[in-house]
């Protein structure tokens, strides 16, 4: 599936601009 290439199982990401939007959605998502 597409979305196994996006997996941060024991991994670390970085969200820039994630004081609103976009990024802000993805931080949620990734917390």
């Amino acid at each position: 599936m597409i979305l196994d290439r996006f997996k941060l199982t024991d991994q670390v990401a970085v969200v820039t601009g994630a004081g609103r939007g976009i990024g802000a959605a993805t931080a949620v998502a990734l917390a």
